[in-house]
């Protein structure tokens, strides 16, 4: 990405086609359609790319199995396409991984949930009259020459054996046997950067910490947080992407409160846990109050546990795990593996709200629809919000389409044909003396490409090619690389966004005695030329900001 001040003085000097107002992966997404279907678009973003809802989710990309109770099938398929188109266009950053619905104690598998797995199977096919068809004409039509796109294998039954090497943590119960489907994983936040980077490529202008404060006639009047500085961002056309603050830009000619969205937040809570804590190959299907489920996952060297799902009323900027939710997630996780785990035992926690469409009733969150909704108002504001992680491409393709058919162009949506990032080897990375050969393999699967010239800003100092804490793969070379191309400004940029640490340690960092915030503000200050005073106020800025979100569960 190009750098902040590059991208403010764009604002100002440039005329748009499209103003996108936020940067979480809705934003992203309405930026990387708009701007390959010929617009000029600028985006702004309040705080940091993917700071809201957007960093927060169960990183699972998914069809969603509990939309089957209540028979959300079309969200259901819409979902499973997209989670096979992520694969193909991001193979680096969504991958496959492999769940368990196990059965305990002699009892045998669930035969309604294996009715939902064929059901699942079904949708997620390409065309409902065949995979295999489908399959061959995917390949055919993209001149692959036999070699076809992701597709799952169907779900099977598993014994006991399987169930144990896929589940070590549930050795104890004995499991006697239970189903293995697949859904994808990714890292939502790097995603989110990913997006807005291939979004830039095509002519997008992205700035961070630039807050849209009212609408005008010429487009929107700005301001740099930075700064204090007030900007004229002139544009024909703008879209509110704002998820969870959707609400609150309102333009002053409306008469009318169905002209814009009622967000209703719902909270969702997950914990992390060492992996010599809660073993795990494959994710869990976990049995929880209330007749739900949480997943147990394997992710970035830890396990995560979530989600829950609770009407929210409090300040959505600044989203707190519970005592209530973390208590319920170990309560499961603690019936179903037979654990004694608790809030001592865990090494981080985090939470985020999302945008659910207040329909009037009063309805418990979890059984609302995760359905996308477009809005436009008279002035010709649009907000596209609702919908989940994976269907961010379907919301996207919403909101422009709108604007295509109100200018009257012929410009097809192209998304679906756009790669994020490319993937490379990590055989084919030269790493520089120092850097951990566990290292090389995390940038690979969050940078692609681009992991190359990361190593080269590692391969400058010798401190840069050490992890940023030991144990774990991310490299200080991140903190100046995100600083130099992802306009990261603080240490809550790198170690929550940019990196994953605030959420996989984010006891640790937080805790009195780590000395990791001190070590990245020191390489941040060396990129953006601060004083000894400026940095120990930005240690000062993350350690507020960790309190903030409760990442160190204080």
């Amino acid at each position: 990405m190009i750098s902040r001040g590059q991208a403010l003085e764009a604002l100002t000097g440039e005329r748009f086609d499209v103003a996108v107002i936020g940067g979480g992966i809705t934003g992203a997404g309405v930026a990387l359609d708009a701007a390959t279907r010929g617009y000029s678009v600028a985006l702004l973003e309040k705080s940091d790319y993917a700071s809201g809802t957007s960093s927060r989710s169960s990183k699972l990309v998914h069809g969603g199995l509990r939309y089957l109770r209540t028979f959300d099938l079309g969200l259901v398929r819409e979902a499973l396409l997209e989670r096979q188109l992520m694969v193909k266009l991001a193979p680096h950053l969504v991958t496959p991984v492999k769940l368990v619905v196990a059965a305990l104690e002699g009892a045998r598998p669930d035969r309604l949930f294996g009715i939902g797995l064929n059901m699942y199977d079904v949708m997620a096919t390409p065309s409902l009259r065949g995979r295999r068809s489908a399959r061959r004409a995917s390949a055919t039509a993209s001149g692959q020459d036999g070699e076809v796109d992701w597709s799952p294998p169907r779900h099977r039954l598993i014994g006991a054996e399987e169930v144990v090497a896929l589940l070590p943590a549930l050795a104890a119960r004995q499991p006697t046997g239970g189903y293995l489907f697949y859904d994808c994983q990714t890292d939502d936040a790097r995603l989110v950067l990913t997006v807005l980077g291939e979004a830039e490529r095509f002519g997008a202008i992205c700035a961070n910490r630039v807050e849209a404060v009212e609408l005008t006639v010429e487009g929107l009047l700005a301001r740099d947080l930075e700064t204090g500085a007030e900007l004229d961002v002139t544009a024909e056309n703008v879209v509110n992407a704002t998820g969870v603050w959707a609400d609150r830009i309102r333009p002053d000619e409306l008469h009318s409160e169905a002209e814009v969205p009622v967000v209703r937040p719902s909270r969702g809570t997950h914990i992390t846990i060492a992996q010599s804590d809660l073993p795990l190959i494959a994710g869990a299907v976990v049995p929880a109050d209330g007749g739900r489920f949480i997943f147990a996952l394997p992710w970035l060297g830890r396990s995560l546990l979530g989600t829950t799902d609770n009407n929210y009323s409090g300040d959505i900027d600044h989203v707190k795990p519970s005592a209530q939710d973390v208590d319920y997630l170990l309560k499961a996780t603690n019936a179903f593996f037979g654990t004694e785990l608790g809030v001592d035992d865990l090494s981080g926690a985090y939470a985020g709200v999302r945008p659910l469409i207040s329909s009037g009733d009063t309805r418990k969150s979890v059984d609302i629809s995760r359905k996308a909704e477009l809005y436009e108002t008279s002035s010709g504001l649009i907000t596209i919000t609702g919908g989940k992680l994976t269907t961010w491409r379907r919301m996207a393709k919403m909101a422009v389409d709108r604007l295509v058919e109100r200018d009257g162009r012929n410009a097809p949506c192209r998304t679906a044909e756009i790669p994020l990032g490319q993937p490379i080897d990590p055989a084919a990375l030269n790493p520089p003396e120092g850097v951990p050969p566990e290292s090389v393999v995390a940038l690979a699967a969050r940078y692609g490409h681009a992991a190359e010239p990361v190593l080269a800003v590692a391969a400058e100092r010798g401190e840069l090619a050490q992890p940023i804490l030991p144990g774990l793969p991310d490299l200080l070379a991140e903190a100046a690389f995100s600083a130099r191309h992802e306009q990261a400004a603080t240490v809550g940029d790198v170690l929550l966004r940019r990196t994953r640490l605030g959420l996989l340690a984010g006891r640790e960092l937080s805790g009195p005695d780590s000395d990791v915030p001190r070590r990245v503000a020191q390489v941040l200050a060396r990129e953006h030329g601060w004083g000894e005073r400026r940095t120990e106020e930005e240690i000062d800025r993350f350690e507020q900001e960790a309190a903030a979100e409760g990442i160190g569960l204080r």
